[in-house]
């Protein structure tokens, strides 16, 4: 067999990187736009060649003004696992290490077999090259054509009173339901979503909601449509017989506010092991639209 060569693009080498077509039909980034918006870079960009063709590619995403690390976001492999662990452990030597790595598939890809089929070489080359799987998550999204009810959620809700509020509700909420973008939000800003909420949902749109019974809190949520989409970014309820009404009571005034803000859409990120919110959101109207794979370095 013939070797290979691993290496980062040059200026003026883009069209390297779409030289390898798409292996899953998925919404989202392109190269292109991903290097007009500055968060890819030909030096963050790696090609595997073999033969003068492209048979693995890897592009690392750092937006502009980032006080974090770049995060793998594309890998593709048409080659073996082992070709592809060795593009990425090139890459991580000059890189300065293994960083995370966030593939994106469609919802329902397990059930796939043309999916599995087409991403199990990447995810095994990534586990050979010191990356750790650590979960899935599910995007799903809401259009103002799908169908919801909301009808059943009794809790009253009203916004939150001020920032102390919110804080300590934060601090209460041990694991929050929905964390919508906190891959972004750890890499751009260095902030955990889950316990640094306020820093990170700011701008138009952005609302924050608070769900009671009389003096008794049972949840919040926060809204923030200035973000690639309308969303609903961060979601937690207290533990309680009342926690599911109050989870729907909290998207439904999430749902009036982004739309009466002119949202089209509204997403959402959830664990995918996490039924009852997924149950929730999808009673909402919210549909799976995409997974995103977790993985991290090992020993991180």
């Amino acid at each position: 067999m013939s070797s290979v060569i691993f290496r980062p693009l040059v200026d003026g080498e883009e069209q390297l990187f779409d030289s390898l077509p798409d292996p899953l039909p998925l919404r989202q980034i392109s190269y292109a736009e991903g290097l007009a918006g500055g968060g890819f870079h030909p030096s963050r960009t790696w090609v595997a060649v073999r033969d003068g063709r492209v048979v693995g590619r890897a592009a690392w995403v750092l937006p502009p003004g980032a006080v974090g690390g770049p995060w793998l976001e594309r890998f593709d492999l048409i080659d073996t696992p082992r070709v592809g662990a060795s593009l990425l452990s090139a890459a991580h030597e000059a890189l300065g290490g293994p960083r995370p790595y966030y593939p994106a598939l469609p919802a329902g890809w397990h059930t796939s077999p043309s999916v599995v089929s087409a991403i199990a070489p990447a995810l095994v080359a990534a586990e050979s090259a010191g990356l750790v799987p650590h979960g899935e998550r599910l995007r799903l999204r809401w259009t103002p054509g799908a169908a919801d009810d909301r009808s059943a959620a009794d809790p009253s809700v009203r916004p939150a009173s001020g920032p102390a509020e919110i804080d300590e509700l934060v601090d209460r909420i041990v694991v929050p339901d929905v964390l919508t973008g906190s891959e972004t939000a750890r890499a751009v800003a260095a902030l955990d979503l889950a316990r640094q909420p306020r820093p990170w949902l700011t701008g138009e749109a952005t609302a924050w909601h608070v769900a009671h019974d009389g003096d008794e809190l049972l949840g919040l949520l926060g809204t923030a449509g200035q973000a690639c989409w309308p969303m609903l970014g961060y979601l937690g309820v207290l533990p309680g017989p009342r926690s599911t009404t109050a989870r729907a009571a909290l998207i439904g005034a999430a749902l009036t506010v982004l739309v009466a803000a002119g949202a089209e859409e509204v997403v959402a990120d959830a664990d995918a092991d996490r039924s009852d919110v997924l149950a929730d959101l999808k009673r909402a109207g919210f549909r799976p639209v995409r997974a995103r794979l977790t993985f991290e370095p090992a020993g991180a």
